[in-house]
């Protein structure tokens, strides 16, 4: 008998997607929802969150919000442990502030910290806890970065709070494998984005990224929505510590 390809399929899980307002985190919401998940949106702009529940519902996803600052603890406890449990976690809140390492501020320090580490122990931990209490296996994919593997000229700040998130998924993935939640990252390049799109007005800027990258391209949000799918679905069953490159080859140099 031939051995059947694994399912990429989700219905019937829930889903949380940190920073799902716009850009990668929406594009993660929107690819989960496409595989059948009902998807919770967490970011705190509302407005936002609620144009992006009515677009994923508009082509017949199942989607609702929560209005969550990620780095208030108590928030994310309560809040998180009141809607839970999730059996899919996108950790993607973050946020870069590219600078010489002389001119970085304190504030700077703080701010990276809390919302790209702090901010993901916070939400993983409540997610883990309502996983662990109802006996469910799970999935928890960490947005890291290329950076998250590699340096980089003025994202000292970034790559160190990067390489956290790398430390704390390998951790993880070592603790909970018994429970049967699986821990991962995803490591993109640059990828267009709203945010992004005052680096990229930079032409000198916009060639050295380019020029390090092996396809000669920035990346799109689109091109994160297959492997947040794959890490989600049963097809990564015995993927866990993993880091999943979508890197265009810059780690490959």
């Amino acid at each position: 008998m031939l051995p059947r390809a694994p399912n990429f399929r989700i219905d019937g899980r829930r889903a949380l997607v940190t920073g799902a307002g716009r850009g990668i985190g929406l594009a993660a919401a929107a690819a989960l929802a496409q595989a059948g998940a009902a998807v919770s949106l967490a970011a705190r702009s509302e407005s936002e969150l609620r144009e992006a529940c009515r677009q994923i519902r508009a082509e017949g996803g199942r989607c609702d919000h929560l209005v969550l600052d990620v780095t208030d603890a108590q928030a994310v406890n309560e809040k998180l442990t009141a809607a839970g449990p999730f059996q899919i976690l996108v950790n993607n809140a973050g946020l870069n502030r590219p600078k010489p390492l002389v001119e970085v501020e304190d504030s700077d320090i703080d701010a990276v910290f809390d919302l790209n580490v702090k901010a993901a122990f916070y939400v993983t931990r409540t997610v883990t806890r309502g996983l662990l209490a109802a006996g469910l296996p799970g999935s928890i994919i960490n947005i890291s970065s290329q950076m998250g593997v590699v340096g980089s000229p003025r994202r000292t700040l970034y790559c160190a709070s990067k390489h956290a998130m790398e430390g704390m998924t390998k951790a993880l993935a070592w603790e909970l494998g018994p429970a049967g939640i699986r821990v991962n990252t995803v490591c993109p390049t640059f990828i267009e984005t709203a945010m992004t799109a005052g680096m990229f007005a930079d032409a000198s800027f916009r060639d050295w990224v380019t020029s390090r990258i092996a396809l000669g391209r920035l990346g799109q949000v689109e091109e994160i929505m297959g492997a947040i799918v794959f890490l989600a679905s049963d097809a990564a069953s015995l993927m866990t510590g993993s880091a999943l490159m979508l890197d265009g080859g810059w780690s490959a140099a």
